[in-house]
């Protein structure tokens, strides 16, 4: 079994690298359940290890959010959120919905 990081042949039953120490577990990018190194497919999720995963869309800062909404607002609100910045935050209203019901 080949070590994940430093590539090196270990026997079948090591879970450890002989080599470098690392750890020889594969955890699914899916659930990150451990998964043996050699399966297609993950054994808790089903998960096609084959494929390349896609890595997690990385967060953005509020500077590079404004940066990149920009150009669809107009200038005057971008400088009025950008003055405000340390009072913005998300507002919660409490909403309730009914729906008639119709008898067939």
């Amino acid at each position: 079994m080949k070590c994940p990081k430093c590539q090196f042949e270990n026997p079948d039953d090591a879970q450890f690298c002989i080599e470098c120490g690392n750890s020889i577990e594969f955890h699914c990018p899916k659930c990150e359940a451990i998964t043996p190194v050699t399966g297609k497919f993950c054994k808790a999720c089903g998960h096609n290890l084959t494929q390349p995963s896609e890595p997690a869309p990385k967060e953005l800062s509020f500077d590079e959010k404004i940066r990149k909404i920009q150009k669809y607002l107009p200038q005057g609100l971008t400088e009025r959120i950008l003055s405000q910045r340390d009072r913005i935050e998300g507002e919660n209203r409490q909403v309730t919905a009914t729906f008639p019901h119709y008898a067939c």
